[in-house]
């Protein structure tokens, strides 16, 4: 029976251990989060915010019901306050949040990756998202999204070196956000699936993809890069990425699906039939 909800939970609970070592380390800097604040002045939320309402579509009960259901369910199991959703025509598949002070949260979801994923692969993306706001990653998320996102006109004095701190923490943070995915989904091999076709699927050929041969190519990965040319390698490949590689994520989601850390959250949880109604309210 599926676990319907996890209360009490928290951030750590489930956050990734390089997720607590680089929060720690980007609090070593000196004012680098008054920083990070200041540079995300009132003036980019408020771009940022008019730049969805103008230009995507808001998800609600009347809008988009069906997309607006997974996120209500999976902010139940993970026991968050839902934020406003937008769906934004791109052909690029992504998806993010922005947490923007004074106003509720909100999750910016894609065209092509809703048309690439099955509706339980959405939610493990939306879920996914949330778990940045369980994880109280707040303002520096914001920040290190717009400097994903190539934002240079609106942060304009970001150092190489504050660039390259932000990339790291928010490549530690989504290996924490690849677990709540896994709370709610409760099936690594639905996490796995949204990797694989992030790394390499299209709609037309999403029924030949194989998550078993994607995992058997995560662990050859792995393999490649054990040696110590291969850590300096791996680690040259990433440092401008804002996400780890899809099949390092997909590794690390299947080592913790089978961890008593995992297994333990969710034998605390409310099972669907058993101190719970069919909408997954506590009886």
């Amino acid at each position: 029976r599926r676990v319907v909800r996890l209360p009490g939970l928290q951030g750590d609970d489930f956050r990734h251990p390089l997720d607590k070592q680089n929060t720690r380390l980007v609090q070593l800097i000196p004012g680098l989060e008054s920083m990070a604040g200041s540079l995300v002045a009132p003036m980019t939320e408020q771009l940022m915010l008019l730049e969805n309402i103008s230009t995507s579509v808001l998800v609600g009960p009347a809008q988009l019901p069906s997309i607006h259901a997974l996120v209500e369910d999976a902010a139940r199991v993970l026991d968050v306050e839902p934020p406003e959703v937008y769906v934004k025509q791109n052909p690029q598949p992504n998806a993010y949040t922005l947490a923007i002070s004074g106003r509720k949260p909100f999750i910016v979801i894609h065209t092509s990756l809703l048309e690439l994923l099955t509706p339980a692969e959405v939610q493990a993306i939306l879920a996914h998202e949330l778990g940045h706001l369980k994880c109280n990653h707040g303002v520096w998320l914001t920040f290190a999204n717009l400097l994903a996102l190539g934002a240079t006109s609106v942060l304009p004095f970001v150092s190489q070196a504050i660039e390259d701190g932000f990339l790291r923490w928010l490549r530690a943070a989504e290996l924490s956000c690849d677990r709540a995915a896994l709370l709610v989904a409760q099936d690594p091999r639905v996490v796995a699936s949204v990797l694989m076709k992030l790394a390499g699927g299209s709609p037309s050929m999403a029924q030949e993809l194989n998550v078993d041969a994607f995992m058997q190519q995560a662990r050859s990965y792995d393999e490649a890069t054990a040696s110590p040319l291969g850590w300096y390698l791996r680690n040259a490949q990433t440092r401008q990425l804002s996400h780890p590689l899809p099949v390092m994520r997909a590794r690390e989601i299947d080592r913790w699906a089978h961890s008593d850390e995992y297994l333990g959250l969710l034998s605390r949880g409310e099972r669907e039939g058993a101190g719970a109604g069919a909408d997954g309210a506590p009886r």
